[in-house]
């Protein structure tokens, strides 16, 4: 989706395309909110057409509420809705894997700094519901991480947008930009650090397979298997 689209639908939809894009984005589909909340923090600092504090709010708002709303769709029927669909998100059998891994040492870290991380911001929530995190520990964790990410992103990226008053549209548009490039530099090294994850979580499933009593020697997944 381009930056060009994501402008237009601010312009037209305000609030609306950020609770929209960041909440789905929580949900579990792959969409741009992150990206979405940069830009509308910068629509406001340079044109004063959306105010800042309900945009921070709203994105607030809506990773917390798409978050829980991932939390029990994994809680309730996660694995048998990620083995029929989750090819459709891109959510495959390595994934869930390293899904499990990371909320079996890490827990609630991940649903609080996984706000921040590319692909886990998408699914960490679905993680935690899948592998039966406690609620009252996921919703803690989501709130803070919820409040803090929605906090540096839109008031960080709405000073950009307030330096384009003095200086005219085009900074706004190079800000644009820029939050473009950083999506895209984060979800390389997101990736990267996936596959890392990917070896750590494969290897601890077929170790803890293997200890199991009376199991047979478990076939090692592959990726995107």
């Amino acid at each position: 989706m381009s930056l060009s689209l994501i402008n237009h639908l601010l312009q037209s939809y305000g609030y609306i395309a950020v609770f929209a894009f960041v909440a789905l984005e929580s949900l579990g589909i792959p969409l741009p909110g992150e990206t979405t909340l940069i830009a509308a923090a910068i629509y406001a600092g340079s044109t004063h057409h959306l105010n800042v504090g309900f945009v921070f709010l709203v994105a607030a708002s809506a990773a917390i509420t798409g978050d829980n709303a991932g939390y029990w769709v994994g809680r309730t029927g996660g694995q048998r809705l990620a083995e029929r669909y989750g090819r459709l998100v891109r959510l495959d059998a390595t994934k869930l894997a390293i899904g499990r891994y990371l909320v079996a040492r890490h827990g609630g870290k991940v649903v609080f700094f996984g706000r921040f991380v590319t692909v886990l911001r998408t699914y960490a929530a679905f993680f935690a519901g899948l592998n039966s995190m406690r609620w009252s520990r996921f919703t803690v964790s989501n709130a803070a991480g919820g409040v803090a990410w929605a906090a540096v992103y839109a008031f960080g990226a709405f000073g950009l947008g307030a330096a384009a008053t003095g200086v005219g549209q085009t900074i706004t548009l190079v800000g644009l930009a820029v939050s473009g490039v950083l999506t895209v530099a984060g979800t390389l090294l997101a990736r990267r650090w996936m596959r890392r994850l990917e070896e750590r979580a494969l290897a601890a499933e077929y170790a803890a397979a293997m200890k199991a009593p009376g199991k047979q020697r478990p076939a090692m997944i592959g990726p995107g298997r």
